[in-house]
């Protein structure tokens, strides 16, 4: 038999975060490749979870979500940021935020349609939009003399044609852990409202900002609500990533289209976790911010061995990443030292340039996730150090 897959789908095999998760097992590395954390969220989510299965909320819920979910997030997106969504029809629970997204883009982009996304990109974004029959148009984010990823405004207006549909914006943006500023975002709703752009917007670390950093919702925009799907989720928030529970928001007639998708792939998540979560939303936000200050502690940890160790460190505002430059370590190539580095220093990363769909402009990247505790980012510093700079 001929090979099965379909031919948008052949260029996607293994994901990196597997082969470096993979990898690190084989070898008995320490894993700061995959973005999970190896500790657990707020012990009241968790029993709030379990007592619920307990209780019997094991059957389908709503196709929706639980209303009680939906209510938590639109209050808490109006609280927040005075965006208003209705509970009834502009909030929609998915199974995680990639299923999210998937869904928003199968719902609105055809094959042929042009989508820009900014480079380095999560991985998830470039399959959906092969599996839409769309075309990519990347944008790229450099770092500047202060070591934070931004874009061209130029390059962003140049990507833009005729064909265009949708903007992808992640914010704060994994990998490069860039929180894009407000001005930042007017530059992209004005290139949205000048050309009736969607914008999907992938916000799952929106609580997990450093240094001060502000989140600004690009719905919250003058002209945006109306054209803008909202992403987020549970996962990254409290430390829960296997939950997979995630939420998009929106006008009436997007969130329509995206339910209409995704009731034929996951159709509902975990009714239990979706009571659990929407009452941590308020309840757990003082964790929320250890937690925020936590990880800003433990970027700065890893940052320093990474330093000591002779990558050229990329200081993230945000996310659970920092990435680090391997040329001043005398190395070209960030996938070849990724594959090495478990065997020689036994420790994982992720090679950036696999994010990009023009590899030079990542070439000499790699990503090392910091949620970790403390003693094991130690340790992984201890050997690189060891391997690098002795």
């Amino acid at each position: 038999m001929d090979e099965p897959l379909v031919e948008r789908m052949r260029a996607y095999g293994e994901t990196v975060f597997a082969e470096m998760s993979r990898l690190a097992a084989e070898t008995g590395a320490i894993n700061l490749g995959q973005g999970f954390p190896d500790t657990d969220g707020p012990r009241p989510l968790i029993e709030a979870a379990a007592g619920r299965i307990r209780d019997g909320v094991n059957q389908y819920p709503p196709g929706p979500g639980r209303p009680e979910l939906r209510t938590a997030v639109a209050a808490d997106r109006a609280e927040r940021f005075g965006l208003e969504y209705d509970p009834a029809g502009e909030v929609y629970i998915t199974v995680g935020a990639t299923a999210g997204i998937a869904a928003s883009v199968l719902a609105t982009v055809e094959p042929g349609d042009e989508v820009v996304l900014f480079e380095p990109m999560y991985d998830s974004y470039a399959a959906v939009v092969s599996l839409a029959g769309g075309v990519r148009r990347p944008v790229p984010l450099r770092p500047g003399p202060d070591g934070r990823f931004t874009f061209d405004p130029a390059e962003l207006r140049a990507a833009v044609g005729p064909r265009t549909r949708m903007v992808v914006v992640n914010s704060p943006h994994n990998p490069t852990g860039t929180v894009l500023t407000r001005a930042e975002l007017e530059e992209i709703a004005a290139v949205c409202r000048e050309h009736d752009l969607i914008a999907l917007t992938d916000e799952v670390y929106e609580h997990l900002l450093f240094d001060g950093a502000e989140h600004v919702p690009l719905a919250a925009l003058p002209g945006m609500r109306e054209r803008t799907i909202a992403v987020s989720s549970v996962g990254k928030t409290f430390s829960v990533t296997a939950w997979k529970t995630g939420w998009v928001m929106g006008p009436a007639p997007l969130v329509r289209a995206v339910q209409t998708v995704n009731q034929f792939l996951t159709f509902s998540a975990n009714g239990a976790l979706q009571l659990a979560v929407a009452e941590a939303i308020t309840g757990e936000r003082e964790w929320v911010r250890g937690q925020r200050d936590a990880l800003q502690a433990k970027r700065d940890r890893l940052s320093e061995g990474l330093d000591r160790a002779g990558f050229g460190v990329l200081r993230p505002q945000g996310t659970y990443f920092v990435m680090a430059d391997v040329r001043p370590l005398g190395f070209e190539d960030g996938l070849e030292l990724a594959r090495a580095l478990p065997h020689s220093a036994g420790v994982a990363c992720v090679p950036a340039q696999v994010l990009y769909d023009r590899v030079e402009e990542g070439r000499h990247l790699v990503r090392f996730a910091f949620c970790k505790r403390d003693e094991v980012l130690d340790d992984a510093a201890g050997r690189l150090v060891r391997a690098f700079a002795s």
